[in-house]
């Protein structure tokens, strides 16, 4: 990203990255999390709704496998992108199958093992692959948070232990896709995530987050806003407020159990660009 605007590249480049650090905040699931808060009465609207909310992550996961289609909005310097993908994801390891279009080009991507690979028509990538992979857990580590859990949204139990009865509040009852699911707001508190003095510098406080829960507590759509920012130390010579991106990332999950084959491409066909993103990041200003 240079001082004269924001390339599309360095804006999905933040799509990918900002994805991996919100799902790199899962960890150990929390054994409370299916109990209320003892500071809560018994059976109160707002425990309930911090016991739906705070369960859910587990009771998704329970569900092994969906469908899930992703809408990211990236904005930056007046300039925005729009990402929609369309996959499937197995919500026990995080293994996915997705097809992602961006500013009129369609991206196939996987994610195995904590690895991203994505193939795209007419992209450049280094000798005569048709791959590119991401190590996500790598990228994870360099930016100093939990590597745990990258790449399955539906096991972020680092939410459910940074959200107690005041952060939730219950919006009310919607359909999506003929299924009733009740919606609330929620606001976490980056502080009590796994790395979140790391995470506060980058997002800030909180992260607005809405969810919408069906009957059986499992997550059918999740939103979450937030503002990536950049330090001041990444932009050498400029006294300027550190750079911000808002991010806002939309997430629908439907057709639990359906069947996902995500595997590795080829090794002899992927070439392997982590430290090129890694190196990339560090030198955009």
């Amino acid at each position: 990203m240079r001082s004269s605007g924001v390339k599309a590249g360095a804006i999905g480049t933040a799509v990918l990255m900002g994805s991996a650090l919100l799902t790199a905040c899962g960890g150990d699931g929390d054994p409370n999390a299916d109990k209320p808060a003892a500071s809560a009465s018994a059976g109160g609207a707002q425990e309930q709704g911090t016991t739906a909310v705070r369960s859910a992550y587990d009771r998704t996961a329970e569900a092994e496998t969906a469908k899930l289609t992703l809408k990211v909005r990236a904005a930056a310097n007046g300039r925005s992108v729009t990402s929609d993908g369309k996959g499937a994801i197995d919500l026990a390891d995080g293994d996915s199958t997705m097809t992602v279009t961006a500013e009129g080009k369609t991206i196939e991507q996987r994610v195995v093992d904590q690895v991203l690979y994505q193939k795209a028509p007419g992209q450049k990538v280094p000798d005569g692959k048709s791959w590119v992979k991401i190590d996500l857990q790598k990228v994870a580590e360099r930016q100093g948070v939990n590597p745990g859990q990258i790449g399955d949204p539906a096991q972020s139990a680092g939410y459910a232990k940074a959200i107690t009865d005041k952060d939730v509040s219950k919006v009310g009852a919607e359909t999506i896709d003929g299924v009733r699911t009740t919606r609330y707001k929620v606001s976490v508190d980056v502080a009590k995530l796994p790395g979140g003095s790391r995470l506060r510098e980058q997002f800030g406080p909180t992260l607005p987050m809405q969810i919408w829960l069906d009957d059986d507590g499992r997550i059918r759509r999740q939103q979450v806003d937030m503002t990536v920012k950049a330090p001041a130390s990444a932009q050498p010579g400029s006294s300027a407020s550190p750079r911000q991106i808002k991010v806002s990332t939309l997430m629908e999950y439907s057709d639990f159990g359906t069947e996902v084959d995500a595997d590795a491409p080829p090794a002899e066909q992927v070439a392997d660009m982590t430290d090129q993103v890694l190196k990339n990041g560090r030198q955009q200003s």
